[in-house]
């Protein structure tokens, strides 16, 4: 290795100012030190205020977090499959299977998006910013296992390129860029993001009575046939009368993950692991985590009461456990760029995401996933409630104040 870094070195001149490639310093800087510690680092001696944690670190940190629903969401893949067609597989088979369809996801989302980086980096002369290594994860997570790879990068660049570029760059954006990119296939390609698009089959014949269908998709389903002359528990009588695989959306098995759904947002079990990560670490607010999950409780309960469908009367401890919200409460919410800054502010920026989740999911069942457009509702509304949240000190403080 440091022959490689002696090497990079001899031709660091080339890229420094008033050399042939001048402007494109910030891409060889960003290939260094990827790789390597700069040259320039904080001397031993000196007075410095030191910590723990950079940008760098605390993205890495996120990363590692992601790491948990990742593996899952590989082997989940692989198990889906396996049970669609009904044959029988062990754990390495099923997760090399989801690694091998996963894998190329998470390259071109990587490489869509760092491309886009680097030309801004180059036009706007500055360092290449290290938020992409977790939006380049987050985005393969939120997408189906069938997802087309073309789609991937073309979401990958809009989101880059409109939810942050266009606003200046890392911590500029007013809009999540993961669910920017989701929310563009949502509405660009919705046949390839909705319906049977969540368990690989590769062409396979499947099991009598398979449904490739989610969980909120059964609930919708259920929900519109029945409209209001609905029949109490039927949301619930539903997914547990799913007859090709049985048990397969129990709540336990709901809250292990092992259903159909998003490569990595399944499993609400593997995201309050991540969770635990940020939270220990200081990246991650627990308010916000906290904050949605009891806006969506809480809405859950408040719907059981005045339920006119069956959606609403669907019991509020199974929003926490269906659809993206363990993962969107964790890894979406609490992104500190878009989210909510200001202490109280972040318990009413998290409540309100639980609880829009929720009305969306109930009320609208052409859209039974609420989370994406109820954090995207709500990053747009982060500003307004900090400042309300900072008015609010400023008054009480003047109120208290004696001249």
């Amino acid at each position: 290795m440091n022959f490689l870094h002696h090497l990079l070195e001899k031709q660091r001149p080339l890229f420094e100012k008033g050399g042939k490639f001048e402007r494109f310093y910030y891409v060889f800087e960003a290939a260094e030190t990827f790789m390597f510690t700069p040259p320039s680092t904080t001397p031993a001696r000196g007075t410095q205020i030191r910590d723990a944690i950079d940008l760098k670190r605390m993205m890495m940190t996120v990363v590692v977090a992601m790491l948990p629903c990742l593996i899952y969401g590989m082997w989940n893949a692989g198990h889906q499959h396996y049970l669609a067609i009904g044959q029988e597989a062990d754990f390495m088979t099923k997760f090399m299977l989801g690694l091998k369809h996963t894998l190329p996801i998470i390259l071109v989302a990587y490489a869509a998006g760092g491309l886009v980086e680097t030309v801004f980096a180059v036009m706007r002369k500055h360092p290449i910013n290290e938020g992409f290594l977790v939006t380049g994860m987050l985005i393969p997570l939120v997408m189906p296992i069938t997802i087309p790879l073309w789609q991937v990068a073309v979401a990958t660049i809009f989101a880059v390129l409109v939810a942050k570029e266009v606003f200046g760059g890392t911590g500029m954006n007013i809009l999540n860029v993961a669910l920017t990119a989701r929310a563009f296939l949502y509405f660009a390609y919705p046949t390839d993001i909705s319906g049977s698009v969540w368990t690989l089959l590769d062409g396979a014949s499947t099991v009598d009575g398979y449904s490739g269908a989610t969980a909120l998709a059964i609930i919708a389903e259920t929900s519109t046939a029945q409209g209001s002359g609905f029949t109490p528990g039927a949301a619930v009588a539903a997914l547990n009368g799913t007859s090709w695989a049985p048990g397969l959306f129990s709540f336990e098995n709901l809250f292990m993950g092992a259903i159909p759904g998003s490569i990595g947002e399944t499993s609400t079990l593997m995201c309050l692991i991540g969770a635990a990560i940020l939270i220990a670490t200081g990246v991650g607010s627990w308010k916000i985590i906290v904050s949605v999950f009891a806006g969506a409780y809480l809405t859950g309960l408040l719907v059981n009461a005045v339920a006119v469908n069956a959606y609403m009367d669907l019991p509020a401890h199974y929003h926490l456990v269906i659809g993206g919200l363990a993962f969107g409460a964790v890894f979406m919410a609490t992104d500190p760029v878009s989210a909510a800054h200001t202490e109280t502010g972040k318990w009413i920026y998290g409540f309100f995401i639980g609880f829009f989740t929720v009305i969306i999911r109930v009320f609208n069942p052409a859209y039974p996933e609420g989370i994406m457009l109820a954090i995207l509702l709500m990053n747009v509304f982060a500003p307004l409630i900090d400042y309300y949240v900072v008015q609010a000190n400023k008054n009480r403080r003047l109120s208290r104040a004696t001249v």
